[in-house]
């Protein structure tokens, strides 16, 4: 029996500091990015040695996959599939690009210069907004303008840009522009060129 309690408060002891390192280095990724956080910072964080961050994450891979467990449990993103209008699956990303501002900032620009990031980011982040923009492509058509026009609008730096506006007039601005792409029609070939002649 004591074995047995010696097995399990070690097996404790390993996944707190386990998820103290994680915390640190959320908390680092936060405060200045992926690509500025050191292994040596993260150690001093979480109060151990390198070599302890190493044994539990021996690759960047498989910290950044833990870190962005950890944020995304904390920091759930709205479920596409509960939405019943265009307006609606705005609102709830626009509320939590809000909340998650900071971090979404730090991560997409580090992405660009960390590949290992990137391969984390797009299987996660990335499919996820596959999803939104397929969600959304519902309610007003999947014509390319449509498509084009969803991609924009639910874009984080295109929020960021319209945020100044309150997200509900964000929302507005942004739900007007995807309903006018689904109901312009084409014109009809050479008419421009025969306004202009005329």
């Amino acid at each position: 029996m004591a074995r047995k309690y010696e097995l399990k408060q070690r097996a404790e002891q390993v996944e707190e500091t386990r998820q103290r390192i994680v915390e640190a280095t959320s908390a680092l990724h936060l405060e200045r990015g992926p690509a500025a956080t050191s292994i040596a910072e993260i150690a001093r964080r979480a109060g151990v040695q390198r070599r302890t961050v190493y044994n539990h994450f021996p690759d960047d891979s498989t910290l950044f996959e833990a870190c962005s467990a950890h944020w995304g449990a904390l920091h759930p993103p709205p479920d596409p599939a509960g939405w019943t209008d265009l307006r609606q699956g705005l609102q709830e990303l626009y509320a939590w690009y809000r909340e998650t501002e900071r971090m979404t900032a730090n991560v997409l620009r580090d992405a660009e210069v960390l590949p290992s990031l990137r391969a984390v980011m797009e299987p996660g982040f990335g499919a996820y907004m596959e999803a939104v923009r397929d969600v959304l492509a519902r309610e007003v058509g999947r014509s390319r303008r449509v498509h084009a026009a969803i991609r924009l609008v639910i874009d984080f730096h295109s929020w960021r840009a319209l945020a100044p506006l309150g997200d509900e007039e964000a929302v507005e601005l942004s739900a007007g522009l995807v309903e006018l792409a689904g109901a312009r029609r084409s014109r009809p070939r050479g008419t421009r060129a025969r306004r202009a002649r005329s």
